[in-house]
């Protein structure tokens, strides 16, 4: 089906809980006074979201788990709702489906997971406890254990070994062959790898991964959550020995199934480190539905038309494109996929902010917040060629979307650009009204929890940098003041397997400054920081 793909690519407003206990005498209301609206409650329907007040959207953004993942196949959803009907014994369950995914994907053997994430912590406990009970009881306490460790090459590193890291492991991060080569010591249990073309001509490329791993009979375990299903598989064939899909992306599976393909014995021991058995696994339980609809998904995968969802996936780009093409300034750029991840066509629109007096940012603002509310990417990328100094775009991922809002899309996005509007000259920012050069203690209120941070900060004219001290990382910090107001900005980057952005935005007042922070995929918070007064 897809047996000749070489290259490899890899792939989060708060809701603030007002909670104020009334005054007694505002609960005393008169006899006149209208009572609350009671809810209905959820309604089953189209508008099942909107029954509890969720509004649903339209999603050119893609597979990302925040806004959904994917539609299910309506054959997927049948087969859940058939498993739903029925008891099973889950262990018979699974090696049914082992056998078959085996005769679908030409694997030695295969299971389903609770979502990928959780197939790479079940596939680390195989390699560490090969199906042990007396050691999967102990999980995470590897203590005692004769393989404890996982080499992650640096190229590697991402927020999703931290399913690897769940089971207890030590990471040892490795930059070429010879420190490879070097870490492949007698307590290695595994090599995690995420799929990707970063290291097909790198220092430590996959095939001396593979190669020099099978030398020390130590398994691989490649990570390719988003990546197109290839059979025979692309990964196996090149000398993985385990690889890990999401079930929820192009698959169309259940959003909270994954898929774990390759050696039997490990796949088996995989199975036995999962739940419903107990242990470190259990909170990671997958139901029959889900099992059983995964397996759906991948007998729908060897019956699609691929070549025709990627045929009707440009032209619904093309319908966008030739929509908003009539808007003088505007250009547009539809990319066609070469990778296994995320495997969809892309459209970028670009025009240029002086000209249309708006951004790609505000464009994406204004298709969120309104109706029909649409999700894309600010950012257009590159139009014919490369993106012109200082223009500004948005992108949009078509493999998500349904039919028929290619249209809903197109309309919205040619009635924001077309929109008459006052084109504003950049004005040079307002003086700062002080200098923030200084330490300054932070408190943050999270949407759960507060902590207390510090910014170091040094400041030059309008600009401003420094690190923020977090609870147990520094990041370094830029930002702006422009009179009273102040951005500062701060990330933790996926080169250790975390990643952490903080946006802070407020006003200074004296030696005070406060605001709101955006903190990406961890939800909103804010903050107040005050000048720090040492006590010497």
């Amino acid at each position: 089906m897809f047996d000749s793909m070489k290259s490899l690519f890899h792939r989060r407003e708060l809701f603030r809980k007002g909670g104020l206990l009334a005054l007694p005498g505002l609960l005393r209301r008169s006899k006149a006074a209208a009572a609350p609206p009671v809810s209905e409650g959820l309604r089953v329907g189209p508008d099942i979201y909107r029954s509890i007040g969720v509004r649903p959207l339209v999603n050119c953004r893609g597979t990302l788990t925040i806004v959904g993942g994917s539609l299910e196949l309506p054959e997927v959803r049948a087969a859940k709702d058939a498993a739903a009907r029925h008891f099973v014994q889950l262990d018979e369950l699974m090696e049914a489906i082992a056998k078959r995914l085996a005769e679908l994907t030409g694997a030695e053997w295969g299971r389903v997971s609770a979502g990928c994430a959780a197939g790479l912590a079940h596939a680390t406990a195989a390699c560490v406890a090969g199906g042990n009970p007396d050691r999967h009881v102990r999980i995470p306490n590897l203590a005692g254990f004769p393989k404890d460790e996982v080499i992650i090459p640096a190229h590697s590193r991402n927020v999703y070994d931290a399913a690897v890291r769940s089971v207890g492991v030590k990471i040892i991060q490795v930059g070429d062959v010879a420190e490879y080569e070097a870490a492949l010591g007698p307590r290695v249990a595994m090599v995690y790898v995420f799929a990707g073309p970063r290291a097909e001509n790198g220092p430590l490329p996959y095939d001396a991964i593979y190669s020099i791993a099978r030398k020390r009979n130590v398994p691989v375990l490649v990570d390719a959550a988003a990546e197109l299903l290839t059979v025979p598989n692309v990964h196996l064939q090149r000398g993985a020995t385990l690889v890990g899909y999401s079930g929820g992306k192009c698959i169309r599976g259940p959003q909270c199934a994954g898929l774990l393909l390759g050696r039997k014995d490990l796949v088996t021991a995989a199975w036995v480190h999962s739940a419903p058995h107990h242990g470190y696994a259990r909170s990671m339980k997958l139901g029959k539905e889900e099992a059983v609809g995964m397996l759906m998904a991948v007998e729908m995968w060897m019956k699609r038309d691929h070549k025709a969802e990627m045929a009707q996936w440009i032209s619904w780009l093309n319908n966008i494109a030739g929509n908003v093409d009539k808007i003088q300034g505007v250009s547009t750029s539809i990319r066609e996929p070469k990778e296994l991840s995320n495997h969809s066509p892309g459209l970028s629109i670009t025009w240029d902010p002086a000209r249309l007096g708006i951004t790609g940012d505000e464009v994406s603002r204004i298709l969120y917040t309104t109706e029909p509310r649409i999700a894309l990417n600010a950012g257009g990328g590159s139009s014919r060629g490369s993106r012109a100094a200082g223009a500004t775009g948005i992108s949009i991922t078509a493999y998500m979307m349904a039919p028929g809002e290619d249209k809903i899309v197109g309309d919205r996005i040619h009635a924001i650009l077309s929109s008459p509007r006052q084109v504003k000259s950049a004005a040079a920012p307002k003086p700062a009204v002080a200098d923030l050069s200084d330490r300054w203690d932070v408190h943050i209120d999270f949407a759960a929890g507060s902590s207390e941070h510090a910014l170091h900060l040094t400041q030059r004219g309008n600009d401003i940098l420094g690190t923020h001290q977090g609870d147990f990382q520094a990041r370094d910090l830029s930002g702006t003041i422009a009179g009273d107001e102040v951005h500062i900005a701060s990330s933790v980057t996926e080169s250790h397997g975390d990643a952490l952005s903080y946006r802070f935005s407020g006003k200074l007042s004296g030696d005070t400054m406060s605001g709101g922070l955006d903190l990406g995929e961890y939800l909103n918070a804010t903050w107040t920081a005050k000048r720090h007064v040492s006590r010497g």
